[in-house]
């Protein structure tokens, strides 16, 4: 397969305030183009798009090619997994959703300390190992947000893992908390292959400070951005596929244009992005991948991704500056709640996968953007 994998997390939508207005016409020209260049790996989850992406996979692909033409990954969603039937019930109802037999590569999905043990009660591999004997799976592994001490724990608790899907960006490679290059090496070690998530992390690293822009532009002024990020990620010896969540055909056609025919990083482009990750840690504010995990369990419903992104926006505007993103955060919160009606519950810290202090942060978007 093609290194570049279509990731069915952001797609083009209709209302940017419904992720379930999924704009069906666009998606489906974006699934022809990708087909058309060769790659053939689609990823979608249970909760992708208000539980509604394995529905847009089965009417933009299933329904149109041939079911041996490509690859479709998926995942168990294991905040929804509270007894053994659980494990079944879910899984036929994904089989429904795509409209498929069988799934190509079948995931945990975004496992930490309290899914693993909850995975562990309630057999959760153990019946990813009996549908791959039923031919139900044809690939079983299980996607990561924690640090290497349990990935470890878990490679050896299930050696049967043929795969793990890991956040890995050139950002992320020395992050402590991502623990990315840590994570990678084990995999690595243990004769996992990996699979990429968030090489782009969420899209921030598309919207770089001017200085790094700048730095790329000068060594290559026709690439994208977006390219050296994907680049970087399938540049990695061990790196199977990198996912990427493109939104709209722009992306498409720019992310398929330059890995139709990859080309790995050379050492000139590496020492490139070592000066660019030093740019942009001295200037972000947030590392929010506005996956949107910590929205679901909000009590208080803050659109928390979106507040983060103005206040990034905000934080390195006011080094050039001049900053609108209190503007647009007064007319987002004349209809939304503030980020200063968190009450501290911690259920967003508890599902992010960045590990980041939510609510410190809130206080602080609160602080700058309220005013």
């Amino acid at each position: 397969m093609k290194k570049l994998g279509f990731g069915f997390m952001r797609l083009p939508v209709l209302d940017e305030n419904d992720a379930a207005k999924v704009d069906l016409e666009q998606l489906c020209r974006m699934v022809d183009r990708f087909m058309e260049r060769g790659f053939t790996y689609f990823d979608t989850a249970y909760v992708y798009h208000k539980q509604q992406s394995e529905v847009f996979l089965r009417k933009s692909l299933v329904e149109r090619y041939p079911r041996d033409s490509f690859k479709i990954a998926t995942k168990l969603p294991m905040p929804m997994v509270n007894s053994v039937e659980d494990n079944a019930k879910l899984f036929n109802e994904e089989l429904e959703k795509c409209g498929v037999d069988y799934f190509d590569y079948y995931l945990l999905h975004a496992m930490n300390r309290e899914r693993f043990e909850k995975a562990k009660k309630y057999s959760s591999f153990e019946f990813l190992k009996q549908m791959k004997a039923e031919g139900k799976i044809k690939h079983i592994g299980f996607s990561f947000h924690e640090d290497v001490t349990l990935l470890k724990e878990m490679l050896e608790t299930w050696p049967e893992t043929e795969f793990v899907q890991l956040q890995i960006n050139y950002l992320d490679w020395e992050n402590p908390s991502i623990q990315a290059r840590e994570c990678y090496e084990l995999c690595t070690q243990y004769g996992k292959p990996v699979i990429v998530m968030e090489p782009i992390k969420g899209g921030s690293l598309v919207a770089v400070p001017d200085r790094a822009e700048q730095m790329f532009k000068k060594h290559s002024p026709d690439a994208s951005i977006a390219s050296w990020a994907v680049r970087y990620a399938a540049s990695l010896d061990n790196v199977m596929m990198v996912l990427s969540g493109m939104s709209n055909m722009e992306q498409m056609e720019d992310n398929t244009a330059y890995m139709e025919n990859f080309v790995p990083l050379n050492d000139e482009e590496r020492a490139v992005i070592d000066r660019v990750v030093d740019i942009i840690n001295s200037s972000i504010a947030v590392a929010c991948t506005a996956c949107g995990y910590c929205v679901d369990g909000c009590p208080k419903h803050i659109p928390i991704p979106k507040y983060f992104a103005l206040y990034n926006a905000h934080m390195q505007a006011l080094n050039k500056g001049f900053s609108t993103s209190q503007t647009y955060y007064a007319n987002m919160t004349a209809s939304l709640p503030s980020a200063s009606e968190c009450i501290a519950c911690g259920k967003c810290e508890k599902s992010c996968p960045q590990h980041l202090n939510i609510i410190r942060e809130l206080k602080n978007v609160a602080r700058e953007l309220e005013r």
